[in-house]
């Protein structure tokens, strides 16, 4: 029989230290006024139970996302999620467990990775050492008050949106294209159909010019059409 990995003895120790000292809510957060742990109460509750139980905790960051957002009063706020795997070590035998959490965070300066990381590794403590977490669900100790995206990329939008005076390289070539298969209507019928969709198409751009030349181009072919019909 194989001997038994001693990282979930070493594990299993630190929760049985753990069930009897825990770990107090000793923080407030200061905009919505609950108790939480911070990340220093997990790292100065677990730092003597791990090294008693000779468990290392090794962080591999896998993956990290930026993305930049506004406030409400209109500054820069960076949130960050890093997805991190932390191997769990036994010293004694090299033994090892991971345990892969996420980690998210919010800051308008350069902590935002930091606080994200502090976040996944409290959060891998709490669920690998079974600490409570009721109404601990922050990643610091503030709570950020974010724009609604909407209103955020409107805002984005207006500082660089510019009038449109003329036609893209792309609608005018689309709307070449569409004058020209005017002229390769077999008959009316055809023609009202190709036009209609088209004439939707090209109006949507925005310019009367390339709305004209649609219209005489239909026109002209219409006049041979019907007077190839009255011919016949």
């Amino acid at each position: 029989m194989s001997e038994t990995k001693k990282v979930y003895a070493a594990i299993a120790a630190v929760t049985k230290s753990l069930s009897k000292e825990g770990i107090a809510k000793g923080r407030k957060n200061t905009q919505q006024g609950y108790q939480f742990r911070g990340i220093d109460d997990v790292y100065n509750a677990l730092a003597p139970f791990l090294a008693d139980a000779n468990l290392c905790i090794l962080p591999r960051v896998e993956s990290r996302e930026v993305v930049e957002r506004e406030t409400k009063a209109g500054g820069a706020l960076f949130y960050v999620t890093v997805k991190v795997d932390f191997a769990f070590v036994s010293a004694e035998d090299a033994s090892e467990h991971h345990v892969v959490t996420y980690g998210e965070a919010m800051d308008s300066g350069d902590k935002a990775t930091n606080k994200a990381m502090s976040a996944a590794y409290k959060y891998a403590a709490m669920q690998a050492f079974c600490i409570p977490t009721e109404g601990d669900n922050d990643a610091d100790s503030q709570t950020h008050e974010v724009a609604a995206r909407k209103a955020e990329a409107a805002r984005q939008l207006a500082k660089t949106e510019r009038p449109q005076t003329k036609p893209t390289a792309e609608q005018e070539t689309r709307a070449m294209d569409w004058i020209a298969s005017m002229d390769e209507c077999a008959n009316l019928d055809e023609l009202k159909a190709k036009f209609e969709k088209a004439y939707s198409e090209v109006h949507a751009y925005g310019f009367p010019m390339l709305d004209n030349n649609l219209i005489a181009a239909k026109d002209s072919r219409k006049a041979k059409l019907s007077g190839e019909r009255k011919a016949a």
